[in-house]
């Protein structure tokens, strides 16, 4: 049963014995409409879906596989079921339609569901294409679009339900749009929030499989790009060349060492997002998949981490929310899409303009958002000297256990020089101490005065996860961190100094290799 968005008291009723009533008074009297073209009689009506653009159009679709019959069924009528005509088009063969739906932002797009998988199609039913992205081959029962927000909802017979979250990327994808090279697509405004965790933990937290709970959509912009054709390096092209070649039956070589060392140095290609701005500045850089077809990447909107670099992303940590920079303010930003190929960024496309929007209860002002981004700002260039101090330090105690070792490997080393090399470790202890703690009380579960790095890491943790004003004891906290760790970074730079004097002095005498310095080869 459906009535016409467009004109009042014009409804359809669908039954199972293949009819299709319309009365176009409110009920007052129906009209029966009992044969349709290439489909049996007797067929279910499945679905009916009224035209959200034009009062006299509406789409069915007929479901006949309980009678072995697993043809796909769509029809459209311009006039409100007098005449109809298949709108079919390329759907595979085998594969009843259940639903259908008219997108309600752009006439002739079409969605329908089918017992294997989504479909859509531009043209108002000609040539049709199976929507993938993570949507599963199963049988799709109903289909429904919410408005406001651009979404497209699949019901499936698993009980399950899909969203496709904005469909502003379908309504634009045209073919001449998806004959360029890469698209970008228009941005919707982010809504700037931090997003609550309300059972502590993501998701379900402890409350087990038996209780529902569905994932919400990216937080944050979220960017939609289209590529043509896969990025491909050195090694895919070659290889794929020598399948063709394989297919045609024409000989394949084995490539030249020159080829095959370019083919290992070579860098992944990728997609690069740069966001910026208002000023121009870049605010972050993200990374796309290098696959043909659409993508999706979503921005968190904030700032770079300030952590130290590592090469390999750290395991998700439940407790944590990981690596994460300050939110941006609220305001204008632009993000534009390139290629990354063998070293070379190519742009690609127009840049898209978006707003970051903040969340309706916002009480801050824009004076109040700019002292807490600045504040933010601030904490992120504490954070950052206090970590990469830390890892410093780390580094400094794996080179100086490594020279006293090496130094008692060797025979010429006199025992002052170990002896430096133990002063040097316990001021590092000393060091660490600062830094992080100290580790004879904290192991002993006695009270201690926290370190530098956790004075500004509970900054972090606690105002970052906020959009308010920072409380005078976090202030104080980010302040008092900043003058201990100017003065821990002289203390690091004087053992690192002393470092490199013990070091050259183990090279001269001979010892074997240590981590921070480069060997010698002494003429015979």
């Amino acid at each position: 049963l459906a009535e016409s968005p467009k004109k009042e008291d014009l409804v359809y009723a669908g039954t199972d014995d293949g009819l299709v009533q319309v009365t176009e008074d409110g009920g007052g009297s129906w009209r029966k409409v009992a044969t349709f073209p290439g489909v049996p009689e007797m067929t279910y009506v499945a679905d009916l879906a009224p035209s959200p653009h034009e009062a006299g159009v509406v789409y069915a679709a007929f479901d006949n596989h309980k009678r072995g019959d697993f043809k796909p069924y769509l029809l459209k009528s311009p006039d409100r079921g007098k005449t109809w005509v298949s709108v079919a088009g390329d759907l595979p063969a085998r594969g009843t339609v259940y639903t259908v739906a008219e997108d309600p932002g752009r006439p002739g797009l079409l969605y329908c569901g089918t017992e294997f998988g989504l479909f859509f199609s531009h043209d108002g039913g000609k040539r049709w294409v199976q929507l993938k992205g993570g949507m599963p081959v199963v049988n799709v029962r109903d289909l429904a679009i919410q408005e406001r927000e651009g979404a497209l909802v699949a019901a499936t017979f698993g009980r399950g339900f899909r969203v496709l979250d904005d469909l502003t990327p379908l309504r634009l994808a045209t073919p001449e749009t998806l004959a360029r090279e890469a698209v970008l697509f228009p941005v919707r405004d982010a809504w700037a929030f931090v997003p609550r965790v309300p059972y502590g933990l993501r998701g379900k937290a402890f409350l087990g499989e038996s209780y529902y709970a569905a994932e919400n959509p990216p937080f944050g912009a979220v960017f939609t790009t289209y590529l043509k054709d896969e990025l491909k390096g050195r090694k895919k092209s070659r290889q794929d060349a020598e399948k063709e070649k394989g297919k045609k039956g024409e000989d394949v070589f084995y490539p030249t060492w020159e080829e095959l060392r370019a083919e290992d140095r070579e860098e992944e290609p990728t997609l690069l997002l740069t966001v910026t701005d208002e000023a121009g500045n870049v605010v972050r850089r993200l990374t796309a998949p290098a696959k043909a077809g659409f993508a999706r990447v979503a921005w968190d909107l904030r700032y770079p981490a300030a952590n130290p670099t590592q090469l390999k992303e750290p395991e998700e940590n439940p407790w944590s929310p990981g690596p994460r920079g300050p939110m941006v303010a609220p305001g204008s930003y632009r993000v534009a899409l390139a290629k990354k190929v063998d070293g070379v960024v190519t742009p690609l496309g127009d840049p898209q303009a978006f707003q970051v929007v903040p969340l309706g209860t916002s009480t801050l002002g824009e004076t109040d958002r700019a002292a807490v981004l600045a504040f933010s700002k601030r904490t992120a260039r504490v954070q950052r000297a206090a970590l990469g101090a830390a890892e410093a330090a780390k580094e400094a105690k794996r080179r100086v256990e490594h020279l006293g070792k090496a130094l008692l490997d060797t025979p010429a080393a006199g025992p002052e020089l170990r002896a430096e090399a133990r002063r040097l470790e316990l001021a590092l202890a000393d060091l660490d101490a600062v830094l992080n703690g100290d580790p004879t009380l904290a192991r002993r579960n006695e009270p201690a005065l926290p370190g530098l790095v956790d004075r500004v890491q509970n900054v972090v943790y606690g105002h970052w996860s906020t959009t308010t004003a920072p409380t005078a004891t976090q202030e104080n906290e980010v302040g008092t961190a900043a003058a201990g760790i100017a003065k821990a970074l002289e203390t690091l730079r004087a053992i690192d100094r002393d470092l490199d004097a013990l070091g050259a002095k183990a090279e001269a005498l001979g010892a074997p290799w240590t981590p921070g310095r480069i060997p010698e080869l002494k003429p015979d």
